[in-house]
């Protein structure tokens, strides 16, 4: 199974930091973010990447190349400038990626297991969901019953973290677009599982989480 990471955005909550950096090699415990990311998927089986860029994207090819440093091979799937948003973003890199492949953002810290979703069986998607962190404290969905719905409570919010199925992508075109509503749409057809994960995740919004998460880590070594 193949795993794509999100590193298209532009960071602006993230800025100044990111106006000459993209947001995916903001320094976090002595490593870039996205180096965190890659190492804990490479270490889960995770050895064929796909990483998406836009901003600053040049910067991310030259640090990481073909991906062979980190035990992986990356392939790169280049966005115009402004990106194509979550949605239109996966949907470009479909070529580069299987049936069923997993999808993670590389603007958050982890220590999920990332290799117990090779055991999941999904239909559209599966997506790993986190209590509600002070900056959310709406959440985004509601998990029932292993399935995830859009409505309802209580809420819980989505890590950034999902195995998706190419056949969500099945009735769109190229060009920039979300993916809330294709999940939504599945949610409602009931194709949408999910679990609720309590170990570590930090979203790395702000340069306040920057440093907080960069506390931590450097704590542990």
């Amino acid at each position: 199974m193949k795993a794509m990471i999100l590193a298209a955005g532009r960071g602006e909550r993230m800025r100044p930091l990111t106006d000459t950096l993209p947001k995916p090699l903001l320094r976090a415990g002595g490593r870039a973010l996205i180096e965190h990311t890659i190492e804990r998927l490479a270490a889960a089986g995770f050895r064929e990447l796909v990483i998406n860029h836009a901003h600053l994207g040049p910067q991310l090819v030259t640090r990481l190349g073909d991906g062979r440093e980190h035990g992986v091979r990356i392939t790169w799937s280049e966005e115009p400038e402004g990106a194509l948003e979550t949605g239109g973003g996966i949907f470009q890199a479909l070529p580069f990626l299987g049936e069923r492949f997993l999808v993670v953002n590389a603007d958050v810290w982890t220590d999920y297991p990332f290799d117990r979703l090779r055991a999941v069986s999904n239909r559209l998607a599966h997506l790993v969901l986190v209590s509600n962190p002070e900056h959310h404290p709406a959440g985004d969905f509601t998990l029932r019953d292993g399935r995830v719905h859009a409505d309802g409570g209580p809420r819980l919010t989505f890590s950034g973290i999902g195995l998706y199925h190419r056949d969500l992508f099945r009735r769109c075109t190229p060009g920039k677009f979300p993916l809330a509503p294709l999940l939504r749409a599945a949610m409602a057809d009931g194709q949408v599982s999910g679990e609720h994960y309590t170990g570590g995740w930090y979203d790395i919004g702000t340069p306040a989480r920057l440093a907080e998460l960069d506390r931590l880590l450097s704590g542990r070594s």
